[in-house]
């Protein structure tokens, strides 16, 4: 019997099995595992692998100031100059494999924003989304390939878990964007990634051991990582317990964002469906922990849903749920997804939500969503069917993508629990709504 796998766990097991109120969650079969790669690996580990090819362990180090601080691509073989050219080739093979292929590439906001679709090695779709504004730059990568959460209003929910991705898939996304700001292929110039938000595709703390490995080295200076700042890291999650107040233990100063969207269990029982494991109490107590722990504020994510969740009332029960606590709430007005009638809060209504919590003495901002003519908005990313992708490109003309040999169409897979940013001050792009 072929095994089956959510790959889809709390650090104390299965989130479907053990006590509490079951949840369904999608299964796929068990994928192979990806190639080997240097961000996967400690420092140690990478010197290890070039002394068992014959080279020296500093040769390690050198292949990865060219990945984490030049931004060197593995096929810019002629950058390397400081590796003997014998020694390139197995190096890069086992240091540098290729993971990710770009599928196809979209752009739109006047090319300030960018979403890729990634096809891995062994056929899994993704995406991840770059956002540039005046003041920063943010890109928005996905942890898994699907979710298996199953939230209604999300176009990755909707389609399932295929599987978790490795570390060095994760990290690729991010390098990928610093590489793409550096050479100014964004629009706006040269610039440098001061953001990353783990609001794409999939549930994050879903594959714990993978994401935290991938902060280490994305907060970790070259040779060891990428060199960015933990206070410019974002770390989403729809609530799972045991892996919140574990991350609050890791010593990683990143910032916690909450998917709560409803301060009720009956109405957060449909919106977010593992909240019948874990209720919105031991949610936010485990939230509280966290910032407790770290000193780092909770963004409380609250998608507004027309006539759903965004009546004055529930405004004034998620109030008393976060009064008086290291928190702020981010508001994001529903994005469109295909087979979802729900649609976003009049303005109207946004405001009079905003209001009611600002009264009450809670730091509110409204997301104003990037990317949604491309399907790069929050809650929107899905690896798009090629009937899909082919409506959006209509729209919008691809940019730059260049189809790799062996790259397919993108099929249907659909993937993910949040992506998108706003303007403004927030590190994720918000704005208080005025």
């Amino acid at each position: 019997m072929t095994p089956m796998t959510a790959e889809s766990e709390s650090p104390d097991g299965p989130v479907s099995a053990g006590t509490g109120r079951p949840v369904r969650l999608s299964l796929t079969r068990r994928a192979a595992r990806p190639a080997r790669h240097l961000a996967d690996l400690s420092r140690d580990e990478r010197r290890q692998v070039a002394v068992s090819l014959g080279q020296p362990a500093f040769r390690a180090d050198q292949v990865s100031r060219h990945y984490f601080a030049r931004l060197v691509d593995a096929d810019e073989t002629d950058a390397m100059t400081d590796l003997p050219e014998d020694a390139r080739g197995p190096l890069l093979e086992a240091l540098l494999p290729r993971l990710l292929v770009p599928a196809r590439t979209l752009s739109c906001d006047d090319g300030l924003t960018r979403k890729t679709a990634w096809r891995t090695a062994d056929g899994a779709l993704l995406e991840s989304v770059i956002m540039r504004y005046p003041d920063r730059a943010t890109v928005c990568v996905s942890s898994q390939a699907g979710c298996g959460m199953g939230c209604p209003f999300c176009a990755t929910g909707q389609g399932g878990l295929t599987r978790n991705l490795s570390t060095a898939e994760i990290v690729e996304q991010v390098v990928h964007a610093a590489r793409v700001l550096r050479r100014r292929e964004l629009a706006g110039g040269e610039g440098r990634l001061s953001n990353v938000v783990f609001m794409g595709m999939g549930e994050p703390l879903a594959n714990y051991t993978a994401v935290t490995a991938a902060l280490r080295r994305l907060i970790a200076p070259p040779p060891e990582g990428l060199g960015l700042s933990a206070r410019g890291l974002t770390v989403s999650t729809v609530g799972l317990v045991p892996a919140m107040r574990r991350l609050a233990g890791e010593g990683l100063p990143v910032t916690l964002a909450v998917s709560l969207h409803a301060p009720d269990d009956e109405l957060r029982d449909e919106l977010v469906p593992i909240n019948t494991r874990w209720p919105v109490a031991e949610v936010l107590a485990a939230a509280w922990e966290y910032a407790e722990v770290t000193g780092r504020r909770v963004s409380i994510e609250y998608a507004l849903i027309d006539g759903v969740n965004d009546d004055v009332a529930r405004a004034d029960a998620l109030a008393t749920l976060l009064s008086g606590r290291l928190a702020h709430v981010n508001l994001i007005p529903l994005n469109p997804t295909e087979g979802s009638s729900w649609q976003a809060s009049a303005p109207a209504g946004q405001r009079a939500f905003v209001r009611r919590l600002r009264e009450r003495g809670i730091a509110t901002t409204v997301r104003d969503t990037r990317g949604r003519e491309i399907a790069a908005a929050c809650g929107q990313l899905a690896a798009e069917p090629a009937g899909r992708a082919r409506r959006l490109e209509a729209a919008k003309p691809v940019e730059a993508a260049k189809p790799v040999e062996a790259a397919k169409p993108v099929e249907s897979a659909k993937p993910v629990e949040a992506a998108g940013a706003a303007s403004g001050s927030s590190a994720h792009g918000s704005r208080v709504l005025r």
